[in-house]
């Protein structure tokens, strides 16, 4: 793993989820289901949880979503998945949290909004209500500032003495700082309403990057509370997970963050957990967790028109992502596994190498054979039709003999 100097925070429990400190960097991800609907919000749950989302966060915006909620965790428990579940609570938190108190006990943490639930305009009673139900029930809250809801008295404030300044600042800079200070300010009002500093973490979400990278590295250096990153709205498809993963690698390497989200709008039909898949790839391509076996693949070129390394490497990919429930049950250190499959000659033999694992097929007019490596030496090669079938048969023999059953690694 990389050596990040992690910025120094306080710990958050959630559930039975460490946030902050010396913990992982936390996967998480939200539904996008009707919570009043109970089977599919249970289903969709476990799919983000077995894609590995470590808290995953649902909508509580009526009387029907509140009133699932403590048959939703209900139904997950039977199914033996205990992945603490949070309540996304926008304007009416402070009467849903009130009215449904099996709710409030059910989730593992509250997400509250400051800029929609009255802090800073006359009073604080709605953010105090939610706060103190918090607090009778000994939950985390995360705090979460978002630039499309910043608190606009705050803004509007500021932006006037900005005007009076001397030297006044650009709109954009006010608007960073404002973000800041909400999410400052509400944890101070959130304190002074009993929640410990160990039960707050904070967020303040932009869709641009420069604006992420700069509103975080901000609040970083002016608090100790766990850090939730994140763009808002990130998009759809390769612009979804570029932009996410441009903001967050800057951050993360700077040891900011202590749980991320990518908000990847998804395509019509398309899976809610490729969100988690891409939250992971990012820490995993960083060097600071990992999730699955790596795959190297080369991208190809006219040495190689044919496309059977391509799916090959697909079908590995696959097998990998397929195979890792089971193997995270039975193998210690088996998501550290590489493995890699080329498409000719020129780079395959010695990234193959490079690899716990490693194929090097024929290109274009090359000899049609496939050597095998194993930890950077020839083990075998690999002939006709049967290669990919082999291969994964080899593939399952090197993790079986490679890393040590759970069993045998705690001495059972």
């Amino acid at each position: 793993m990389a050596s990040i100097q992690r910025r120094k925070s306080v710990t958050c429990t959630i559930g039975k989820v460490r946030v902050g400190a010396d913990a992982p960097v936390v996967v998480q991800s939200m539904t996008n289901t009707d919570t009043a609907d109970v089977a599919s919000s249970v289903e969709q749950i476990a799919s983000l949880a077995r894609a590995g989302s470590e808290l995953v966060r649902v909508t509580v915006n009526n009387d029907d979503a509140a009133a699932a909620l403590p048959h939703i965790v209900e139904q997950l428990d039977k199914r033996g998945i205990d992945v603490p579940i949070i309540g996304d609570f926008h304007y009416n938190g402070h009467i849903l949290l009130k009215k449904f108190p099996d709710c409030a006990r059910a989730l593992a943490k509250y997400r509250i909004n400051p800029g929609n639930v009255g802090i800073g305009r006359k009073d604080d009673s709605n953010f105090r209500t939610m706060v103190e139900v918090a607090v009778e029930n000994q939950k985390p809250v995360r705090i979460g500032v978002n630039w499309g809801s910043l608190d606009q008295s705050l803004l509007t404030r500021m932006m006037d003495e900005n005007s009076r300044s001397s030297e006044p600042k650009d709109a954009r800079e006010v608007t960073m700082e404002a973000m800041v200070m909400s999410a400052l300010n509400s944890a101070a009002t959130a304190e002074k309403y009993g929640l410990r500093p160990d039960q707050i973490i904070l967020s303040a979400k932009v869709s641009g990057v420069q604006d992420l990278v700069d509103v975080y590295r901000s609040l970083a250096s002016r608090c100790k509370y766990p850090l939730h990153l994140g763009l808002t709205e990130a998009g759809m498809g390769a612009k979804g997970i570029v932009a996410s993963s441009a903001g967050l690698s800057i951050l993360l390497q700077e040891g900011i963050g202590d749980t991320i989200r990518v908000s990847l709008t998804p395509a019509p039909g398309g899976d809610r957990a490729e969100e988690v898949r891409v939250a992971q790839q990012i820490l995993q391509s960083l060097g600071i967790r990992s999730f699955t076996p790596q795959v190297t693949a080369c991208p190809g070129c006219g040495r190689t028109t044919s496309t059977f390394f391509q799916e090959m490497a697909e079908q590995i990919q696959s097998y990998l992502r397929k195979q890792m429930p089971v193997w995270k049950q039975r193998y210690s250190g088996v998501e550290e596994m590489k493995v890699a499959v080329m498409g000719c000659v020129v780079n395959g033999p010695g990234e193959s190498k490079h690899a716990s694992l490693g194929i090097s097929l024929p290109g274009t007019f090359e000899e049609p054979k496939a050597p095998v490596y194993v930890d950077g030496r020839l083990m075998t090669t690999l002939r006709g039709e049967k290669i990919v079938e082999e291969f994964i048969s080899i593939l399952d023999d090197y993790v079986d003999s490679h890393y040590a059953t759970k069993n045998e690694s705690v001495g059972v």
